[in-house]
């Protein structure tokens, strides 16, 4: 195997068909939603801290949305972090290994992590339905903790998506059916 096959990266536009290419941009789109959360939350807490040392102001129940807004906003990142294979690797021993091998090898994973995002969406959904049967809300805002507990779903219901997406690309181009 030549040294350019080794070290050359996953060309995905290119080889992700429709199909792909349109789970590829709903990703793209839900991260952005979430690195816009992200972006609100930034501006939150400064407004919030700046407040409290200069103005004596604060940002009521700023910790509460800040806990209950990033694990929304982190979950719209996984999908669109697997599908550009962002995901960590421990390749030290088989970076080495035929291309082939190193598809399959990476398709088993791609099928871990699709078959762990549903359940995540499976459990976290179930969580949130105890919750909202059970009236939790916030202690300082009251607001109802489901809600954000069931808005992390769609960001897993989408990596068990990527996760099965790629599992089936990734075998096709083991097979040589893809470039």
């Amino acid at each position: 195997m030549q040294e350019s096959e080794l070290s050359t990266p996953y060309v995905l536009s290119d080889t992700f068909g429709p199909a792909g290419d349109l789970l590829l941009a709903l990703a793209r789109r839900l991260a952005i939603v979430g690195g816009l959360v992200f972006i609100g939350l930034v501006v939150m807490l400064v407004v919030s801290i700046v407040g409290r040392k200069l103005f004596g102001f604060v940002v009521p129940g700023d910790v509460e949305v800040l806990q209950m807004l990033a694990a929304c906003a982190a979950a719209t990142f996984f999908p669109y972090c697997h599908l550009r294979h962002g995901d960590i690797k421990v390749d030290f021993f088989t970076h080495r290994l035929p291309r082939k091998l190193l598809w399959v090898i990476d398709a088993i994973g791609s099928l871990l992590v699709g078959l762990f995002g549903a359940l995540l969406a499976w459990r976290t959904w179930a969580g949130a339905m105890m919750l909202r049967d059970a009236g939790e809300t916030s202690m300082i805002l009251a607001w109802p903790v489901w809600i954000p507990q069931a808005l992390m779903v769609p960001g897993f219901v989408l990596l068990a998506v990527a996760g099965g997406y790629l599992f089936i690309h990734q075998m096709d181009m083991a097979r040589g059916r893809r470039p």
